[in-house]
């Protein structure tokens, strides 16, 4: 146990207070005592803590107030109320206002101890759950679809507008221009941040698996299917899912999406009956979907489903200007690994590369695959 975790123990009872120190000491905490609300509010005012336990009934300032006192000072710092005067309306008034736990004294100080480790790995996993979606964000973002250009001005423009909205989304661009990141920035830029983002590679999989991983399969569904399996769509509700080279979908999976896209519920294969759903679908192609459509490889109806709104991401070579600046950042983003300065790009460097036309767009100067 790290003797880094400070806990605030506030109790007008002196043998109580003292008690619960001791005990919790003996577990590798650091224990500050308060003898009232007051003292407890001007010692979280001073310091910080990792947990407090404060009496519910202090004369000078109750624990209610304490803990709303906390909250303003300390907005992450979990509170477990103690108190001999237990009421389940106490509890729901307690919990309704923040506290982490409620325990009823006499308490066994066995289940303080597993209170005091649950509360503090509920604040640890809060703290690393937070870290990472904000890791995410940094990562995925809207600041990092780099370039200055004006076409790229014009997609700032749309994805910020687009994220807010619950609507269908058709990305198009050739490969390489990086439409999975404009995706990405769709998701963590809208409500549904929090929520997951399921990629799906229409071109990666065959018809007979692709199926079952988009839909999910029921048990006993085929040979194989030993257990009940959720798809990438049910995997995805409340979240985002890209539909990543949407035009290499076959017809009879096109009509599938098609019905789940109208209905918002999908059915397992072996299936009969829908699952609701949740989802915001995102498309991505490299190909011309309206010459499909005209040649009839790709369904109008889930065309015009699809396209509620376009976005174009330019190939590198109508962007040259952004080049040097794609190019500064890939250096940056190499080095943070290493923990090594990043190296700077020379104007003449940074001018060669601007000339060259680039076929493989974003990720070609990425991985440094050009021949120049």
């Amino acid at each position: 146990m790290s003797a880094a975790q400070t806990l605030l123990v506030a109790d007008d009872d002196r043998v109580a207070g003292e008690l619960l120190a001791e005990v919790l000491g003996r577990e590798g905490y650091r224990v500050r005592l308060a003898a009232g609300g007051e003292a407890c509010v001007r010692l979280a005012a001073s310091e910080p803590f990792d947990l407090a336990l404060v009496d519910l009934r202090m004369p000078d300032l109750d624990g209610l107030s304490v803990l709303k006192r906390l909250g303003a000072i300390q907005p992450e710092l979990p509170v477990v109320i103690l108190t001999a005067f237990a009421s389940i309306e106490t509890a729901i008034e307690a919990v309704r206002a923040g506290a982490y736990d409620y325990l009823s004294k006499p308490f066994r100080m066995e289940e303080i101890i597993v209170v005091v480790r649950r509360a503090l790995e509920a604040r640890r996993l809060a703290r690393e759950n937070r870290h990472y979606r904000q890791a995410l964000r940094a990562t995925y973002g809207f600041e990092n679809l780099v370039g200055q250009s004006s076409q790229m001005v014009e997609l700032y423009k749309l994805v910020a507008r687009v994220a807010a909205l619950d609507t269908t989304v058709l990305i198009e661009g050739e490969t390489g221009t990086g439409k999975e990141l404009v995706a990405r920035a769709i998701h963590y830029a809208s409500p549904r941040a929090d929520r997951p983002f399921v990629v799906v590679d229409c071109a990666a999989l065959p018809e007979t698996l692709f199926e079952s991983e988009l839909f999910g399969h029921e048990r006993g569904a085929f040979t194989g299917a030993l257990t009940t399996r959720r798809g990438l769509l049910e995997t995805s509700h409340g979240g985002t899912c890209l539909l990543d080279e949407i035009g290499e979908l076959t017809a009879p999976l096109q009509a599938k999406l098609l019905r789940t896209l109208q209905e918002r519920s999908v059915r397992r294969v072996g299936g009969n009956e829908p699952i609701p759903i949740d989802v915001r679908v995102i498309a991505a192609t490299n190909r011309d979907l309206r010459a499909l459509v005209a040649e009839g490889g790709f369904r109008g109806d889930l065309y015009y489903r699809l396209n509620v709104v376009v976005l174009t991401v330019p190939p590198l070579r109508e962007r040259g200007s952004d080049v040097p600046l794609l190019a500064q950042h890939f250096l940056e983003k190499f080095a943070r690994p290493a923990d090594a300065p990043p190296k700077r790009l020379s104007p003449a460097a940074g001018a060669l590369l601007a000339d060259y036309q680039w076929p493989g767009n974003v990720r070609e100067l990425e991985h440094g695959r050009s021949s120049k």
